[in-house]
């Protein structure tokens, strides 16, 4: 409607201006609808935003970390076939692009302390007053032993178990060709020398599979490098029938009575993995009593299909027992705890775990043990991949990392992965 004058009405006027905003805003709804330049994403092939699994862990770096030098590092070195592949995401994604090297000063130290392949490392400081760190098999020996004066700068000696039992051998447990299958040491001092609790194929005791079970056996050395012997007719702990036994430590406790503790191989033939505790000798080459189950199986999210990698250790009157769970060849293998009040259990997951997860470039940390320096701190060693090179392909190792581990109101705290740089112990 037209006024006086030709001029429109005032209210006619602001009609007009509304519908010329809500034209403008129609046109940029329509411009925010329009379809992107990207194709829609195909049935069955993950978000934009989800990496699928393993798919950046497998290629290398521009500059490759040694590759193995024995096919048998190829192997798994504390389990049997998986009983079903990883599906998990990481828990950490790779960066893109190699990450700014630190550098350590005087009196500091980088990660990894062993920046090889040396997998499953077990520490301790023995009555020289140096440190020794044993390795699963690889480079064609059985067990692998370093030495250190400092936890940091370390040399490795070479083989430390030369001759398996009579009732060992190679063995065609992955691969049709019979190979070494030696894993997860542990050394402890008794009254018969430096005793060692290895891992062995027990070439006559089938597991359920019917392939040979892995098992537990005992070598002594006066000497804490070795040559370790083992003289036994059969291993120490053979639980055939729950898929083996494997991954012991040794624990002392304060009153001076020693243990064995090791998980059954159970995720060698789609059996659960527990954890098992039983007394030994004097001398640490026999047990007594029976064993008992500590309560701690497989039956959370992040552990999956196994756990295993069992070390214990007592702290004001509560015993940690710390473990490593899920996938070793993959970012998803972490380390958590359970405690216990008493030494045989039962014991009870920590509810913050997993507490050392991947942190590029450390990938899949675990397989730890515990060490006290020479200060009396406590200090978690471990082995991690290159976040670059997660499995035994192209430049894949597993070095060994150290970090300290402390108690905060109970609760036991790993400060880690950390590359540094930190303060030598």
């Amino acid at each position: 409607m037209i006024g006086q004058g030709g001029s429109p009405l005032p209210w006619a006027k602001a009609r007009s201006r509304l519908l010329a905003l809500g034209l403008a805003l129609g046109l940029l709804a329509s411009a925010c609808a329009a379809p992107s330049d990207s194709p829609p994403a195909t049935a069955g092939s993950p978000p934009a935003s989800v990496q699928p699994t393993g798919t950046a862990t497998t290629q290398p770096t521009d500059v490759a970390t040694p590759q193995p030098t024995d096919p048998a590092t190829a192997l798994p070195t504390t389990d049997a076939t998986p009983t079903g592949a990883p599906t998990d995401e990481p828990t950490s994604q790779p960066t893109e692009g190699p990450s700014p090297q630190p550098s350590a000063g005087e009196g500091e130290f980088l990660n990894p302390v062993i920046p090889v392949d040396f997998p499953d490392p077990h520490v301790i400081l023995a009555d020289d007053d140096m440190y020794y760190a044993y390795a699963t098999t690889g480079g064609g020996q059985n067990i692998r032993v370093a030495r250190s004066d400092d936890l940091v700068e370390w040399a490795i000696l070479g083989e430390a178990l030369p001759e398996l039992p009579a009732w060992s051998g190679l063995t065609p447990l992955f691969d049709p060709t019979p190979h070494r299958a030696t894993w997860a040491p542990a050394v402890a001092e008794t009254s018969a020398g430096y005793v060692m609790y290895y891992t062995a194929p027990a070439l006559e005791i089938p597991r359920p599979d019917g392939r040979p079970s892995q098992c537990i056996g005992t070598a002594v050395s006066q000497a804490p490098e070795g040559p370790f012997v083992d003289s036994s007719e059969e291993p120490i702990v053979c639980q055939d029938e729950l898929g083996g036994s494997i991954d012991a430590t040794f624990f002392r406790d304060e009153d001076e009575r020693q243990y064995l503790i090791w998980k059954n191989d159970g995720n060698c033939c789609a059996q659960p993995t527990r954890f098992y505790i039983q007394r030994l000798s004097d001398d640490g080459l026999s047990l007594r009593g029976e064993p008992t189950e500590m309560g701690v199986s497989n039956d959370v999210a992040w552990e999956r299909f196994v756990i295993e990698a069992p070390t214990l250790i007592e702290h004001e009157g509560t015993y940690y027992l710390f473990y490593s769970g899920n996938d070793f060849s993959s970012a998803s293998y972490a380390v958590g705890y359970a405690t216990a009040q008493e030494v045989t259990g039962p014991y009870e997951d920590a509810e913050e775990n997993p507490i050392l997860t991947s942190e590029p470039p450390a990938a899949g940390p675990g397989h730890q043990s515990v060490v006290e320096d020479r200060d009396g701190d406590l200090w978690m060693t471990y082995h991690a991949w290159d976040f670059s090179a997660i499995g035994y392909g192209p430049g894949g190792r597993r070095a060994m990392w150290i970090d300290e581990l402390f108690f905060e109101d109970g609760r036991a705290v790993v400060d880690g992965p950390d590359v540094g740089p930190q303060p030598v112990p």
